[in-house]
């Protein structure tokens, strides 16, 4: 039985748009898709993270339960794009600190930017990049942002989103390597207490 908060009162009758997206979440064909069904609702701002996790909360054996609420938590966390969701989960499986998500800055001209994922302690910066920054103009607009950054005393690092996806090892790497520089001390890993 559905219950009465998954209900809109319309005709035809139908479930929240909360419902239908963790819904679709479960039934996808695959992670990527399910992640990017949730993304993309709240995106384009259909519902709300909270709608959500109300809906997560009453449904204990959803399919993907677990993969929903770690996406959730991320888009609440500030990720908008299935790139930025899977940045996060590049930096949890390779220790890095969690950045911060769609940081809010003011540039040199004075606009309004977001930053896809920024270290404010060590002044460090991520931008994961779609297909649009190959576009010419856009790709211009990049190097001028970035060159703001840099003379602001940031480092900068930007990936395309594929690369993310298909290097991830190559993309820690290399933020590791930046967050090094800026002063990061990595953690070592936890020993157990009878290993030599």
């Amino acid at each position: 039985m559905l219950p009465e908060s998954h209900r809109q009162l319309a005709r035809p009758p139908r479930t929240t748009t909360a419902r239908a997206l963790v819904d679709a979440a479960g039934w996808a064909a695959g992670v990527d898709e399910a992640q990017a069904v949730l993304a993309a609702g709240c995106q384009q701002r259909r519902v709300l993270p909270e709608e959500l996790r109300a809906v997560l909360d009453v449904l204990p054996r959803v399919p993907r339960r677990h993969l929903i609420g770690q996406t959730v938590g991320d888009i609440a966390g500030g990720a908008q794009a299935l790139s930025e969701i899977d940045f996060l989960r590049l930096c949890r499986r390779h220790g890095l600190p969690a950045p911060d998500l769609q940081e809010h800055r003011v540039d040199a001209a004075g606009r309004s930017r977001w930053l896809d994922a920024y270290w404010r302690k060590w002044r460090v910066q991520v931008e994961v990049d779609g297909a649009h920054h190959m576009d010419a103009r856009q790709w211009a607009a990049d190097m001028r942002r970035q060159n703001d950054v840099w003379t602001s005393g940031d480092r900068i690092l930007r990936f395309p989103a594929w690369l993310v996806r298909a290097r991830p090892d190559e993309v820690a790497d290399t933020v590791r390597r930046a967050l090094v520089a800026a002063g990061w001390t990595p953690t070592p890993p936890l020993r157990h207490p009878t290993a030599k």
